[in-house]
Order: C-alpha cells, then sequence, then structure tokens
C-alpha cells in the first residue's frame, strides 16, 4: 500500500475522491481513482472499495485547511428521485470531452445525516473537492444519490446549475413495479421515509406499506425536497426535467441541458452522443441492453398487472396534497403537460 496523499497533492486534480465523510470524527476517506474508473462506475459509495484501489482515512481539517484560495468551485449537478435516468444523463453528458461525469459519491449521502449548523462547516470544501477535474478544461458535472436533494440547494450555492429529473407519479410507480429489486429496495426504507414524510408535512396512512403505496410515498418524499430545494436557490440555477421526455427527444433534450449546464460541446457531438449505443444499454451496467422499447414494454406490463393498486396509491397521493401544498405544487408540476 502507498503513502496517504498530502492535502496539497489532493487538491492537484480528482485523482483523490472525497468518497465519505464523517463529519463527527472530523476524517474524510479518500479513494484512488483513475479517469477510466470514474467513468466506468456507476456508483462511488462503498461499492468502490476493493482490494486493489487505495484508499486512506485523513484528516479533514488538514485538507480544509489546504484548499487554494484559487480552487474550483463550479460543479454542475444532476439531482433526481431515483429510479428516472439520471445515470444514463450522466453517461451521456460523460461522452463529451469538456465534461468530467462523477456518480453518487457517498460523502454527499453523509452530509444529509447532520444538522444544518455542522453541514454549513462542511458543504463548501465538499463542493470545491467535487469541482476538481483531471484537467483544466473539464468541467465536473456531480449526480448526487436520490436522498441527497434534501440538501440540493446547499450545494448548488449562490451560482451553480443544477438539473432535476424526475417522472410523473404513474410512471414512477410502474417502473418500481417493474421489477423486483426496485419494490424490495423501497420496501426496507418504508419507516425511513414514514419518517421523513412528516418533517415535510406530508400526511400519511401508516399501514399503507404495500408496494405501490411505499412507492407513492418516496415519490412524494423525493419530489417535496427538489421541491423545496428549488424554492431556496434563484429560478435560473434549476432545470426541470421530466425523464420520458428526454427519452422521446433525446438529441433536442440533451443539447437543452448541455446548454443550460453551459458545458463546452458543439451541436453535432451532442447528437451524436443521442443517437449513440449508451441509448440501448442498461446505464448502471452497460453491458446489458435496455433500450426505451424494453423499458416502455416493462412500464406497460406493469401497468397491466398492478393497474387497481397503482390508481389506490395514486389516489392516496392526491389525498395527501390536500393538505400539503409543497406536494401538491409536484403533482402539478409532473402532470401539467400530459
Amino acid at each position: 500500500m502507498s503513502s496517504a496523499p498530502t492535502p496539497q497533492e489532493i487538491w492537484n486534480d480528482a485523482r483523490w475522491l472525497a468518497q465519505a465523510v464523517d463529519p463527527n470524527a472530523g476524517l474524510v476517506r479518500l479513494v484512488e481513482m483513475t479517469p477510466d474508473a470514474y467513468r466506468e462506475e456507476s456508483f462511488l459509495d462503498d461499492r468502490v472499495l476493493q482490494p486493489t484501489r487505495e484508499a486512506h482515512l485523513l484528516d479533514w481539517n488538514g485538507i480544509a485547511a489546504a484548499r487554494p484560495e484559487a480552487a474550483r468551485s463550479d460543479a454542475r449537478w444532476i439531482f433526481h428521485i431515483g429510479h428516472v435516468g439520471s445515470t444514463l444523463v450522466s453517461r451521456l453528458l460523460g461522452e463529451l470531452d469538456g465534461v468530467f461525469s462523477i456518480r453518487e459519491p457517498r460523502a454527499l449521502r453523509d452530509l444529509t445525516f447532520f444538522p444544518r449548523d455542522v453541514r454549513d462547516r462542511f458543504v463548501p470544501t465538499v463542493r470545491a473537492l467535487m469541482s476538481r477535474t483531471f484537467d483544466g478544461g473539464q468541467t465536473a458535472v456531480v449526480k448526487a444519490t436520490s436522498m441527497v436533494s434534501e440538501i440540493a440547494d446547499e450545494l448548488i450555492g449562490d451560482h451553480g446549475r443544477a438539473l432535476f429529473l424526475f417522472v410523473p407519479p404513474t410512471v414512477y410507480l410502474q417502473t418500481i413495479l417493474a421489477g423486483d429489486r426496485s419494490r424490495a429496495e423501497l420496501q426496507t426504507l418504508a419507516a425511513f421515509y414514514s419518517a421523513r414524510a412528516k418533517t415535510q408535512g406530508i400526511s400519511w396512512v401508516e399501514d399503507s406499506q404495500g408496494p405501490a403505496n411505499v412507492a407513492a410515498l418516496v415519490w412524494a418524499c423525493e419530489m417535496v425536497a427538489l421541491e423545496e430545494a428549488a424554492a431556496n436557490v434563484r429560478a435560473d440555477c434549476v432545470l426541470w426535467r421530466d425523464f420520458d421526455v428526454v427519452l422521446q427527444e433525446p438529441e433536442a433534450e440533451l443539447k437543452g441541458i448541455v446548454s443550460f449546464l453551459r458545458l463546452p460541446a458543439e451541436d453535432d457531438r451532442v447528437a451524436e452522443i443521442a443517437r449513440g449505443p449508451l441509448m440501448s444499454r442498461y446505464s448502471k451496467a452497460p453491458e446489458h441492453e435496455f433500450g426505451p422499447e424494453v423499458r416502455r414494454q416493462q412500464l406497460d406490463g406493469a401497468a397491466a398487472k398492478h393497474g387497481p393498486d397503482i390508481q389506490t396509491a395514486l389516489a392516496m397521493l392526491e389525498l395527501a396534497a390536500e393538505k400539503a401544498p409543497v406536494l401538491a405544487r409536484a403533482l402539478n408540476r409532473s402532470t401539467k403537460d400530459r
């Protein structure tokens, strides 16, 4: 094992990913990454830890104190509600020469579980760490884990720019119910989201633990988080996009996203990427085929199989929105063009 990098070395480029942070212990875990490793990994959580990959626990204060005055803090952001194509969008943007894509570093999720006064001491430096690239001509685009949307406004800051990805609740429920793994994942989080709903002012029936109802609850919590974050930053900092629309018009939508995020790219190159092979692969595991048509077949199958449960869950969402203005705003946003 090699020796740990110095704080100055950490700030040179993106070689040392700030993968995890523990504000209580004052520690940060640095994981050595190459450009190819960033490109390949769908998640930079603990799945990125491998015996062949260097990792070191270092003192946070030393790294924060070594932050150069000229350190960049201009990362762009992708926030989302989960299962809405954020990994695909991140990979598409990562094909641009001037973009450095970073997907779901655990450090961002770590910060969400601490009070605001604690986060305030860490977020500016974390934002700068996430803005590092391997090439000065690149711009970092960071895709966060869905629950990080609760602190999206803090990460965006005063001058940041972010893409907010979502789908309407009907599509979200169909997506979850189409996959056994997605359903199992959400069931394990039912208690977490029930508690979170209370803090967000969302009234939910306590015993509504069926898969469709839990999925509706998750949609509500994640959309409300995005709505609240958008309300706390300048309106021109956020671009909302329905992933279904992105799939229907990938070239135009990708050009719009690139333009909004102010990423260096020629229209011809963006068009080439939008028509390229990534659109027909499963973004979290590109070795598997999975395109818009397969996705549509799965959604249609879930709609046919789980129709009554989906309708019940949607009715619960509408009922909850009657007492939660932010949730009502999210519902309106997600269905106004449909």
